[in-house]
């Protein structure tokens, strides 16, 4: 029994998270197309932060234009594969911030994928104009910040078979196996 509540809980947290997640990103982009659409940028930070509304319909550097097919095959495997793996981890202290820069991955995976399948485009909208980076957006955020954390955390913090999966009730609070 123990064993399936966890599982349970796992399963809420997540659910919750990518829920929350998702309405921070539906909301920015919404008040992005209500606010800037059809208007002059909004000027945060003169020659370094701007609001510039844009329907992207590729990806970064305007690479892939058009080829939504593409993103949907990508999207569709790529939440798969995080699936799996929010599935295999052992929910501990330890592995727990790996768990959530995972959900942070899948949400802002799914985020612009629920854009472009409804709407045939990304809405974009913050650009930081003193480097001339790609506009972009709120899940555009979870997705770079969550690759940094998970190669930090994957090159740094764990070691070995740390990242295998343990039982929720084979290891101790570290994550580590009774011995």
């Amino acid at each position: 029994m123990k064993k399936y509540e966890s599982r349970k809980k796992r399963i809420l947290f997540a659910i919750v998270l990518l829920f929350a997640l998702d309405i921070f990103d539906r909301l920015t982009k919404a008040l992005a197309q209500k606010i800037l659409m059809g208007q002059d940028d909004a000027i945060l930070i003169p020659g370094v932060l701007q609001l510039h509304y844009l329907e992207n319909r590729g990806a970064a550097f305007s690479m892939l234009q058009g080829q939504q097919w593409f993103f949907y095959v990508i999207t569709v495997a790529f939440s798969a594969v995080i699936i799996y793996f929010l599935h295999r981890i052992a929910l501990t202290k330890r592995q727990f911030p790996l768990y959530v820069t995972l959900v942070f991955l899948l949400a802002g995976a799914l985020g612009n994928f629920y854009d472009r399948l409804f709407q045939g485009y990304v809405i974009d909208f913050i650009y930081f104009s003193l480097i001339d980076f790609p506009v972009f957006n709120v899940a555009d955020i979870y997705v770079t910040l969550s690759v940094i954390v998970l190669i930090v955390l994957v090159l740094f913090v764990y070691k070995g078979d740390e990242l295998e999966h343990k039982s929720d009730d084979g290891g101790n609070s570290e994550g580590i196996p009774n011995k």
